[in-house]
């Protein structure tokens, strides 16, 4: 009876067991099958046909799921929804699911006939993403989220190339200034048009183009406003006896294009990204603006003794460069290169003045007041005491004399230390230093008590610096002086 009533027991724990089995492989791999029916083309067999673009749609994915074995192309994924699209003819599509309730989206791409053999074709995020359909195959659209449930919502649009894709159909330019902002991403290439500028290596792949025909004769520059990626601008004219193009100029990257136009003459535009690179682009030309000039000098507190070192900083924002220059010192000399020394003779301001001129005959011009002050104080007396002994206090004076300004002076004076001690401070004075004639100084009076050490050393040999506050002395030889050598005894 035990032994049957055991064969029981474990029937009922073994049925226990298959039944948490069973709804664990439910929870893992069947809790989509429950939420099945609640989203409509929450699987990749009920995929929900697009059969005209513009297309937008809203699905809540609060009960979708994913499939067993559903791909991931570039992240993982939680909840999704299927759509399909098999387009009539070749076009460039972009989907997006801006509108969505949660910012956490996921887009995919895929070529296949089931769900096991799909391929990927594009795959994003929030930006959305663009892919080229051709006709009669079809594309499997899967949207979702990474964890967010909420409203998905989803828009295809084909993405059709800029009104001015071909040469033909160049956009004509009738003012200045102009901007105009295109999206080159299905822009093509014609056949026979340029695609390798000289300013190139890689031939660029979609393009657009723009027209101009000055009244008169002018300077334009082309450039590209706020790119996003690197691009190229190029300029062609036609060639009056064959019709094709010949081009005249190229700037890739950053910056200006920059030509010389003639009255009458029309001007081809041609712009792209570079290495494939396709989007937004914004083309502007104007009349080309005037170089900027500057230039830096130094030192920048000169003196009468110093060679002023200019340089000419000027730049042109339309990237044909600075071809001449014209300096006038503002005291009767001038300079016509780059890089120019100058001193002057008397201390005073000075209007320095700079003119630059490109090629093409652009100019302008900047001036900067350049203040000459010669700062200059010598020590010109130094008295100390020939000989003294241990203990006693004796005065020390050091002169300055000061010719052209009055100073504010600070003058510090040392004494020798033995050995490797180099000078030892003793004290420092500052005061102000009125101008005075060659003869006369100001006097800073020390006063020092000598040690039993300097005793024992004999002497002490004592050193002044004097230094102008503020201001830089431009005859720095004259600042310092050692006196001879004082002798000490016990």
């Amino acid at each position: 009876m035990n032994a049957w009533r055991r064969k029981e027991c474990n029937a009922v724990n073994h049925y226990a067991i298959l039944l948490f089995a069973l709804f664990a492989l439910a929870m893992l791999f069947g809790s989509s099958s429950l939420a099945y029916g609640q989203v409509p083309n929450d699987d990749f067999e009920n995929a929900i046909a697009i059969t005209s673009l513009p297309f937008t749609a809203q699905v809540d994915i609060s009960s979708a799921s994913i499939q067993l074995g559903e791909p991931s192309s570039c992240y993982p994924v939680q909840r999704t929804v299927w759509y399909s699209f098999s387009p009539a003819a070749d076009t460039l599509i972009r989907a997006d699911m801006i509108g969505s309730s949660f910012s956490d989206t996921v887009l995919s791409v895929y070529q296949g006939t089931a769900l096991n053999n799909l391929s990927s074709v594009a795959c994003g995020y929030a930006s959305g993403i663009a892919f080229l359909a051709t006709a009669g195959q079809t594309y499997y659209v899967q949207s979702g989220s990474y964890y967010s449930s909420g409203t998905l919502q989803l828009n295809l649009n084909e993405i059709l190339p800029p009104p001015n894709d071909n040469f033909e159909n160049a956009w004509v330019i009738t003012e200045l200034p102009f901007l105009n902002s295109q999206d080159t991403t299905a822009a093509t290439i014609e056949q026979g048009e340029p695609t390798t500028p000289f300013c190139v290596y890689n031939p660029v792949e979609a393009t657009i183009w723009y027209a101009f025909t000055p009244a008169e004769d002018m300077t334009i520059s082309a450039y590209i406003a706020n790119p996003t990626f690197m691009t190229l601008v190029a300029a062609y004219i036609r060639d009056g006896e064959t019709g094709g193009l010949i081009e005249i100029g190229c700037h890739a990257q950053y910056g200006m294009l920059t030509i010389l136009a003639e009255a009458g003459v029309t001007y081809y535009f041609q712009t792209a990204g570079m290495y494939s690179a396709r989007g937004p682009l914004s083309f502007g030309l104007e009349v080309a603006p005037p170089p900027i000039a500057d230039f830096y000098l130094g030192p920048g507190d000169p003196s009468i003794f110093d060679t002023i070192y200019f340089n000419d900083s000027s730049n042109d924002p339309a990237n044909v460069g600075i071809q001449t220059r014209s300096w006038d010192f503002g005291d009767g000399a001038t300079a016509a290169d780059c890089c120019p020394t100058h001193r002057y003779s008397a201390d005073g301001a000075y209007t320095v003045s700079l003119t630059v001129w490109t090629p093409d005959g652009r100019s302008a011009s900047t001036s900067r007041v350049v203040r000459v002050m010669t700062h200059d104080v010598a020590i010109t007396r130094f008295i100390t005491p020939k000989a003294t002994s241990s203990g006693q206090t004796r005065a020390i004076t050091v002169g300055i004399n000061s010719k052209r300004y009055p100073e504010d002076v600070t003058v510090r004076l040392l004494k020798g230390a033995p050995g490797y001690q180099g000078w030892e401070d003793i004290g420092s004075l500052r005061q102000s230093v009125p101008v005075r004639s060659a003869n006369r100084t100001t006097s800073f009076n020390f006063n020092y008590t000598f040690t039993s050490n300097d005793a024992e050393i004999g002497k002490v040999t004592f050193r002044a610096v004097a230094v102008v506050t503020n201001n830089r002395d431009a005859m720095p030889g004259d600042n310092e002086a050692t006196a001879f050598p004082t002798k000490v005894s016990r």
